[in-house]
Formats: C-alpha cells, sequence, structure tokens
C-alpha cells in the first residue's frame, strides 16, 4: 500500500511493503514528486513496479484531485481520508516526509475508513448544480442591488409591482434608462392585471431618476441579462446529464416540498447508489443532519450536528422552507418542532426526515412517496394524552390551575 501526502506543488509518496525475508517486518520506502502530469505518471508506474493496489491520501483543500482521479484512472484503489481521522500524535516533529509515513501506518493498521468520492459522471453533475446555485446567488444579488439604487433614485416600483423584472417592470426600467421620466407615461407601460395598478405606479415612479442612476441601472441589467442566459445554458447541459436517471428524478419530486431543480441537487450531491450508505442513519449521520449526543459525567451539554455538505444543507433549507407552508404530514411536523423547539431545530429535523425518504426511494426503486396526512399524529395520540397537553397549554396561558368537570346535564342525569 502507499500513502500520500500531498501539497500545491509536490507531493510526498510513502510505500510500505511485505519484507521479502521476515513476514513479520515491513519495507519502507519514501519519495518526493511534483504535481504535474508527468511526474505523476511516474509515481503511477513506480506503485506498479512495487505492486501497490491501495492508495490513500489525505482530502488537502483541492489539491487531492488531480492526484485521485489520476491515479483512479490508471487502475489503483484510491482512498479519500478526513484529516480529523489521520492526525498526527501531538508533540511529534511535522514534515511532509513524517506525514507520509505516518499515514501509512495508519492505513496499514486498519485505523482509518474512507470518504465517500463519487463516480465521475455524478462528479461531473454535481459541478453543473453547484456552479448553478452559485449563479443564482450571483444573479439574486445583482437583483438586490438594483432595487437599491431605485431606493435611492426615490422610484418604490418594487412596493407596487411583486416581479421587478417581469414584462411590465423591464419596459419601465428601459424606458427610464433611455431618457423617459415621465411617471405618467412610464405608468401606461404596464400590461395586463397591473394596469390596475396604474394610479399607485404613477405615484412610485415619481422620484429623482436621472442619467447617473440610468447608467448604473443598465450594467446591473446587462449582468442579469448576462446570468440569466448562463444559467440556462447550465439547466439546459443539466437535463441532458441526467437524463439517464429520469425515474429517479420523477421519484424525487413525488416528495412534498422537492421540485425539479431540488430533486437534481439532491441527485448530483447523493449519487443514485445507496449501497454506499448501509442504511438511512448512515446517510443522514454523513449530511451532518443527526443530533449528537454529548454526554459526560452525566450533564447533557449542547452540542450542533456538525459541518457536513454546504450545498446539500442549501438543497434541503429549501425544501424545508417549501414543505413548511403546505398542509401535509411534513408540514405539520415542522410546525409542531417550531412550536416547541425553534425554527432551526425544526429546520435539522425535516432535513433529517426528508434524508430518509430519499434514502429509502433510492435504494428501492419499486418505493413510492406517499404524504400520511396533516392529521396523522392526533390520530396516533390517545384521547387521555391529548386532554393532558391541552390542559398544560391552558394553564401555561392563563397561569390558573385547570380542572375539568362534566357539564350540567350529565350531572344533572345521574
Amino acid at each position: 500500500m502507499c500513502a500520500i501526502d500531498i501539497g500545491k506543488a509536490g507531493l510526498v509518496a510513502c510505500v510500505r511493503v511485505p519484507h521479502p525475508t521476515n513476514p513479520g517486518r515491513r519495507v519502507q520506502e519514501v519519495r518526493e514528486y511534483a504535481s504535474v502530469t508527468p511526474a505523476l505518471l511516474a509515481l503511477a508506474d513506480w506503485l506498479r513496479c512495487e505492486r501497490v493496489e491501495l492508495v490513500a491520501m489525505e482530502a488537502t483543500s483541492a489539491y487531492w484531485k488531480p492526484v485521485f482521479y489520476l491515479l483512479e484512472a490508471e487502475g489503483f484503489q484510491c482512498w479519500l481520508l478526513n484529516a480529523k481521522h489521520v492526525k498526527n500524535v501531538p508533540g511529534r516533529p511535522k514534515t511532509d516526509r513524517l506525514d507520509a509515513i505516518w499515514l501509512a501506518k495508519v492505513m496499514e493498521r486498519g485505523m482509518c475508513r474512507p470518504s465517500l468520492v463519487h463516480p465521475k459522471p455524478v462528479r461531473r453533475l454535481r459541478d453543473l448544480t453547484r456552479y448553478r446555485r452559485s449563479l443564482v446567488r450571483d444573479q439574486t444579488r445583482e437583483k438586490q442591488r438594483l432595487e437599491k439604487i431605485l431606493e435611492d433614485a426615490q422610484i418604490k416600483l418594487d412596493s407596487v409591482i411583486s416581479d421587478l423584472h417581469g414584462v411590465s417592470g423591464r419596459q419601465m426600467l428601459q424606458a427610464m434608462i433611455d431618457g423617459q421620466r415621465n411617471p405618467t407615461i412610464l405608468a401606461e407601460l404596464a400590461r395586463g392585471v397591473m394596469r390596475r395598478k396604474i394610479p399607485q405606479l404613477r405615484e412610485a415612479l415619481t422620484g429623482h431618476f436621472d442619467d447617473h442612476h440610468a447608467l448604473i441601472c443598465a450594467t446591473m441589467l446587462r449582468r442579469i441579462d448576462t446570468l440569466t442566459a448562463d444559467i440556462a445554458e447550465l439547466d439546459a447541459r443539466i437535463e441532458q446529464m441526467i437524463a439517464p436517471h429520469a425515474e429517479t428524478l420523477n421519484t424525487l419530486d413525488e416528495i412534498t416540498g422537492v421540485g425539479l431543480r431540488s430533486a437534481q441537487e439532491i441527485i448530483a450531491e447523493l449519487g443514485v447508489d445507496m449501497t454506499v450508505f448501509p442504511t438511512a442513519a448512515h446517510l443522514v449521520s454523513w449530511a451532518k443532519f443527526s443530533p449528537i449526543d454529548a454526554t459526560s459525567a452525566g450533564r447533557h451539554k449542547g452540542n450542533s450536528t456538525g459541518k457536513g455538505n454546504p450545498w446539500l444543507a442549501a438543497t434541503l433549507g429549501e425544501v424545508v422552507a417549501g414543505i413548511s407552508r403546505t398542509n401535509t404530514f411534513l408540514g405539520e411536523r415542522y410546525r409542531r418542532l417550531a412550536r416547541r423547539r425553534g425554527k432551526k431545530r425544526a429546520i435539522v429535523a425535516l432535513g433529517n426526515s426528508v434524508l430518509t425518504i430519499v434514502w429509502h426511494l433510492l435504494s428501492d426503486p419499486n418505493t413510492h412517496y406517499q404524504d400520511l396526512g396533516p392529521n396523522y399524529y392526533e390520530s396516533k395520540i390517545s384521547q387521555r394524552r391529548r386532554q393532558r397537553d391541552l390542559i398544560r397549554q391552558l394553564e401555561h396561558l392563563t397561569g390558573q390551575k385547570v380542572t375539568l368537570q362534566p357539564p350540567p346535564e350529565l350531572l344533572a342525569a345521574a
């Protein structure tokens, strides 16, 4: 086996193989290589000569990717290791050479396990979906800057129009950029149902918009249009790459709150092979959406779930935001948790539920999502328990002791 300590410009590789004469000993050799392609190919040739089958390396920034991908293409079994799991003993000298040797010994003793690295098609799909999300964020920021410039010019158009970048809004903005400043003429550019708001539009378009604001707005609109075109191009490419998983995409789209774009991002981040996660709990733990039990001396300490995949977390956050407004089982679950534990914990709990559902759907192609309904909890709660909870809520609101008495007609009958 071989362990590699990776840097930006170079790497150090340590090979440990069984001793040819002493079975209980190891033969160790350490070499340094540059991180350019010819040097990596020379590294692969050396590993073949040493009959190495397994290559391990730390996840150091993005420097591990070219080394991992090239050696993987050369036929080696590659392991990517979490740097926290293979940290050297404190107090020891730290050099690239010693780090490579330590990593080799850790691997040799089976003291670590590999991190998940998706196959090449999933990695490429993930690159596209992540870049698309980055462009959408840039587009949103540019739209917010445009709104601030309009506020600076006392143009309150976004207070009247729900979509400033719709047909009516864009025509009014373009007219102002072209030199039209008359609010009456600008308001007449409204289309469809927006014409009902012409009086409000005249007031909103009355400001001090001048050539200075026109120059900045024109630049911002060009950037927004460019980003829109780039996002549309990425959408087309993503649809083309995800076509082999169209059935899986439709299955995930059945989940409450999961749309087409969210399903694409979930597939890109998780892949479609759930055998890498033995159970749904393994997937939830990998994504850092499972609670961590931190107990010491019988006392529970507050702890977060940890830092997981930020791109997957962003997608799940959007999914949960959509779920919270639905009259479904998951929507009611979010509202119950938000009342008792707060919105942040409710988001994590719903993300946990969504990932559990996703694991079951991807593990069994014949499984389909079925909503249990918003009244599922109440149907499962006994009448006595429900009565107790309502009494406690009423006592909390009034600050008084609540006792139940039968109605007068029942007392009279008795």
